[in-house]
């Protein structure tokens, strides 16, 4: 009888050829693609309008961007840090009630605060009708105004909707602080101002800086807010060049730029979080004691907490809420029960295969001991990081020229037209919902998996049980609750998400909540756009729970 000799290659491929690692390599490679297919169309465009752009508007767009973007981080870094600080130091009346509700403004998209505040002080508006009636000013010429669709209103909404970023992390930062060196800064008679910079903001300065950038990518990758305020950003520069001038070279090559600005806040923040370090020394950690506010300083520190809450989330709410009651009418439009099908499906099934393919990924790179998994594992959250344009540039083209590749091979061999099946459904939007939220799923699964003894998927193992098995016995009961908030998450965001909902959209009608807020805003039906934006709100409500429950 003839022995098959092993070569040496033989364990190699066996381990490439388990569907765990390979599985895993393959869901990072599908959630780098689009931002990898950004980059060759802008390196390699149909047409090279680089000349025209940097001569014309790419100027403006990246000069208005970036003003944005630093505008909107010092405003959050402000209010997010101080409000961190009040209410990790201090104990006053309402504290124990802001220190979630200074959270509330995160379940109110900025797109919803930009037209709830122009409603609020347009001419038309209650505030300049109320001043007129009793100033008897009759016309706009009689006084002056602040212009409402201006940079300046962009920087307020999108600082109060982003904010809360900065004040979750700041408010772990100053919580997690040695009491220690707060009553060694006392003992110096250091007042509280000299305590909150010569200490606690040195100590917190990662953390902050880590918020920061997620709001200022954020920001680059809003859409509504400054196409409502008429204030042209990169973002806006993508749908104008790829729309309106239907040159999708030109649009990779913006939407490069952004991809590039993107980049470097991540390693910004990177970099300042390796090059800042500091070290609790005491055996036994002892929280900062939170020190009673009597008299006016509680009041101040009560007013410093409510402005932000009121203008974030308060505001713009209420005047939502009052304008969807005033239009009772709207609430039984069929294209209002379409748009939140649409959303719940789309979403939901986006939420689900996003979820998976993370347990998956993180699962697979764990058993594998392969270095190719785990080293594309962090470079898999850049997805989260690129605006919903860039992504749908990069998902949207590349799937439009395999899409009609499919039908016309499909037609030749069958003579049946299959049409857009990639395109022309929710396939290319549930990918982009996909890619963009991946690092929510990934992160979750693989902390809740980190917190999992070793010894009991070996037992597990020893006991015969495939792999497959050890995930659905021994992971999965104990990592489901995570798992839950997990898909929770991406679902919420999956709701709100606006640019690439607009761009990868199937054709003929196809709204979501998102989408039909923003087309009635645009042409100025608040009234109209207001049930939608409700539903958004109130979805949004259930996760900021759900966040302020898991960072009690």
């Amino acid at each position: 009888m003839a022995v098959q000799e092993m070569t040496p290659d033989a364990p190699r491929l066996r381990r490439w050829a388990d569907p765990w690692s390979g599985g895993a390599v393959l869901i990072a490679l599908v959630v780098l693609a689009p931002i990898v297919a950004v980059l060759g169309i802008a390196l390699f465009p149909t047409d090279n309008i680089w000349p025209h752009l940097i001569s014309t508007t790419l100027p403006r767009y990246l000069s208005n961007t970036l003003i944005l973007m630093l505008s909107v981080g010092l405003v959050s870094a402000m209010v997010g840090t101080g409000a961190a600080w009040i209410i990790a130091r201090y104990r006053f009346f309402g504290s124990r009630w802001f220190e979630w509700l200074l959270l509330m403004p995160l379940a109110v998209p900025g797109y919803v605060g930009a037209y709830a505040l122009v409603d609020l002080l347009e001419y038309a508006g209650p505030v300049q009708t109320a001043l007129r009636g009793v100033m008897g000013w009759q016309s706009a010429r009689d006084y002056w105004f602040p212009e409402i669709r201006s940079m300046g209103a962009a920087i307020l909404v999108l600082s109060a909707s982003l904010y809360p970023y900065v004040y979750l992390l700041s408010r772990a930062a100053f919580r997690e602080q040695s009491g220690s060196s707060e009553e060694v800064a006392m003992s110096l008679g250091a007042g509280a101002l000299e305590r909150f910079r010569r200490v606690g903001l040195p100590l917190a300065r990662p953390a902050i800086a880590a918020g920061v950038a997620i709001v200022m990518m954020e920001t680059v990758n809003d859409f509504g807010t400054v196409d409502f305020f008429a204030v042209q950003t990169l973002t806006t520069g993508i749908f104008s060049v790829w729309l309106e001038s239907n040159n999708a070279g030109g649009a990779a090559q913006i939407a490069s730029v952004v991809l590039a600005l993107v980049i470097l806040l991540v390693t910004l923040e990177k970099v300042s979080r390796r090059k800042v370090r500091f070290f609790t020394t005491a055996r036994q950690h002892r929280p900062v004691e939170r020190k009673p506010l009597h008299g006016w300083h509680a009041v101040l520190a009560f007013f410093l907490c409510f402005v932000p809450l009121f203008v974030g989330f308060l505001l713009p709410g209420g005047v939502i809420f009052l304008l969807a009651l005033d239009n009772a009418g709207a609430w039984g439009d069929q294209a209002l029960f379409d748009a939140l099908w649409n959303t719940v499906s789309v979403g939901g099934l986006a939420a689900i295969v996003t979820v998976l393919a993370g347990v998956f990924m993180v699962y697979g790179a764990r058993i594998s001991g392969r270095r190719l998994p785990r080293l594309l594992m962090p470079v898999t959250t850049i997805g989260y990081a690129a605006p919903g344009a860039v992504l749908a540039v990069g998902i949207l083209i590349p799937l439009a020229v395999l899409d009609h590749r499919l039908a016309d091979t499909v037609e030749a061999l069958t003579g049946h037209d299959i049409g857009l099946v990639l395109t022309g459904t929710g396939f290319a939007l549930i990918l982009a919902y996909g890619v963009r939220f991946f690092a929510i799923a990934q992160g979750a699964a693989d902390a809740a998996m980190g917190r999992v003894s070793p010894s009991l998927p070996m037992a597990a193992r020893s006991l015969g049980r495939t792999q497959g098995q050890t995930l659905r016995e021994v992971y999965y009961p104990l990592i489901r609750g995570s798992i839950g908030s997990a898909l929770l998450l991406v679902f919420v965001d999956c709701v709100k998400e606006l640019p690439a909902t607009l761009l990868l959209r199937p054709p003929f009608g196809f709204d979501t909540l998102a989408t039909r807020v923003h087309e009635q805003a645009s042409l100025e039906n608040l009234p109209g756009a207001a049930p939608a934006a409700v539903l958004i709100i109130a979805v949004g409500l259930v996760a900021v729970s759900l966040l302020a429950r898991a960072n009690r």
